[in-house]
């Protein structure tokens, strides 16, 4: 069996990480989380592919683009979670299952961000983990598609 191709996705700031705020967010980077994540992804034959942009437009093209090359996806949104119908739209375009992510604990945190968007359309959601809660959506997925 080949390696399941999986999207990594993030959204606004999340390239900013390692400089947000440490109580939500921990101190480490995008680079160090995409290289964490590709590991897991590789114990489970997984071939992770990521990408973060804070530009709506290149979120959508991108998901676009992914239709019928990706099995599945894990998203992280940043604050388009809560308003965005775009991102859930180019989301459902994937064709392919996905799991929410937040690093922070949403349901602590203000009220707004309890909302999402997208979490009816998603396989599963995981928040308030770190980068813990990329590997239960790794999990999630590889239970979905094996």
């Amino acid at each position: 069996m080949s390696d399941l191709r999986i999207a990594l996705l993030h959204g606004p700031n999340l390239g900013a990480l390692g400089r947000r705020p440490s109580a939500h967010y921990g101190d480490f980077t995008l680079a160090e989380l995409e290289r964490q994540v590709r590991e897991w992804g590789a114990e489970r034959q997984m071939r992770v592919g990521c990408f973060q942009t804070d530009n709506e437009g290149a979120f959508i093209a991108h998901c676009h683009g992914l239709a019928g090359l990706v099995d599945g996806a894990i998203v992280n949104p940043g604050a388009w979670t809560h308003y965005q119908w775009s991102i859930r739209d180019a989301l459902e375009v994937t064709g392919a299952p996905f799991v929410e992510v937040h690093i922070s604990d949403i349901e602590a945190r203000e009220a707004h961000r309890k909302v999402s968007v997208i979490r009816d359309v998603a396989l599963a959601a995981v928040w308030g983990k770190g980068i813990e809660g990329y590997r239960d959506a790794l999990e999630a997925l590889a239970e979905e598609l094996s």
